[in-house]
Parts: structure tokens; sequence; C-alpha cells
């Protein structure tokens, strides 16, 4: 169970929410409503003010690398700090299924970063993501640079990462992958969340 309660973060307020083991609660709104800084305050990446805690644990009582390992923010535009793609993972050698499956051979860990697509490194900090180990994904316009068979592979990635109990919180503008994927829909405006109703047939 991921809880947050009196998050406070700019301009972004949210009282209460809650999501349990296998839910994906996608949040829809306007560029610039706080979706982003939402995540990150969630990540522990900017500073907020308020409750959240993962499994009862709150994220005050762990070290921020440790909440960040659990509760990771997979963002719109990757970091990466070293030359090769393999310096980045950690168990590179398991992920072996997870790069087929997304689209990319073991060899991909020997490619210079230089030489990803903006689509191969969105699709590769997933990757990176899950190499973590993670129980909650943050993921900010997960699939905006994808095409649609690679977004169709990024979403059966987070279908299997949540049919195995994780949690995502998700931002995003696309009505129909909130269809296929959401089990709950949330809009923000001005920094403020509130329920639009069942994820099929919600207007943006």
């Amino acid at each position: 169970m991921l809880t947050i309660e009196g998050l406070s973060a700019r301009l972004v307020q949210v009282g209460a929410l809650e999501l349990a083991a296998g839910d994906c609660v996608c949040v829809m709104g306007a560029s610039g409503s706080g979706k982003s800084l939402l995540l990150r305050a969630v990540a522990d990446l900017d500073p907020s003010d308020g409750r959240v805690a993962l499994d009862g644990q709150d994220r005050g009582d762990m070290s921020g690398p440790e909440w960040r390992r659990r509760v990771i923010y997979v963002g719109p535009e990757s970091g990466w700090w070293a030359d090769r793609v393999g310096a980045h993972f950690r168990y590179p050698e398991a992920l072996t299924g997870l790069l087929l499956r997304l689209g990319f051979s073991q060899d991909c860990m020997n490619w210079p970063v230089s030489r990803l697509s903006t689509g191969e490194r969105q699709r590769l900090a997933i990757v990176r993501a899950m190499d973590r180990g993670p129980r909650v994904l943050l993921m900010d316009e997960p699939t905006g640079a994808l095409d649609q068979e690679s977004t169709a592979r990024v979403e059966g990635i987070a279908h299997d990462f949540l049919q195995d109990g994780g949690i995502i919180l998700m931002a995003t503008h696309e009505k129909d992958q909130v269809a296929r994927i959401a089990t709950r829909l949330m809009h923000m405006s001005d920094g403020r969340l509130t329920p639009t109703g069942p994820p099929e047939s919600t207007p943006a």
C-alpha cells in the first residue's frame, strides 16, 4: 500500500490518496497542472511536506536512496551518467527476457549511450527501474516518445508488474492508454487531484 496524506509541494496539494497492490492510478490534466510535480514529490526528488508511506513505513524512516529504490520515478527524459548502457545496471545478465520484450538484445548493454534514440532511452529507463526491484513505479508519460508497437510492449511490462503486486502512479495524456491500463483515473488541475470516474468512459 502506498499512502499519501496531506502532501504539499509547491502548487501540488493532495489531501489523501491510497494505492493498493495491483493498482494503476492514471493522472490526466493540462500541461503545467502539477502531474510531474506530484510524482517527483512522492519520489522524494523535490521538497514536500506531508506523509508518504509504503506498506505502513513512513518515507522519513528510511534513507532517501532506499526509498527511491522502492519507489522509483521514471521520467520522460532519463539521465545517463556513464558512457556505456551496461554501466547503469546492477544485474544486466538477469534482464535478458525484459530486454527482449522491449525490443532489445543483450548486446545493447555494450552500446554507447550516445547512440540511443529518445525512444530507446525511454524504454531502457524502464528496464533500469525494474532492475532495482521496485514496489512502486511513478511513470511520467512513459510512452510519450514511442510508436504503437513499443507502447504495447511497455504496457505489457506494466501489466505484469501490476499482476505481481506492484503499484503504478502514472501521468499520461493518452486516453486510450488510460482505458487499457488504469484501475482508477484522476484529474489534476492547479495542483489538486479529483477522481473522474471509470477510466473507459471518462472524457479528457
